[in-house]
């Protein structure tokens, strides 16, 4: 019925944020950000090479 995550408004995008500055930190919070750029890029890299693989086997 509902999905587990939803439509984010920039309430809940404040308070995401103010969660973090309490866990982190806000001197570590950009190496945070770095950190999980740098992974979403190398997670993309990945499947496209996956995709890439796949789509040479299939023919």
């Amino acid at each position: 019925m509902f999905g587990l995550i939803g439509n984010f408004g920039p309430w809940e995008m404040v308070f995401i944020l103010v969660v973090l500055l309490i866990i982190v930190g806000p001197g570590k919070l950009p190496k945070v950000g770095e950190s999980m750029g740098k992974a979403l890029s190398n997670f993309k890299k990945a499947r496209e090479e996956t995709d890439d693989y796949l789509d040479v086997t299939e023919k």
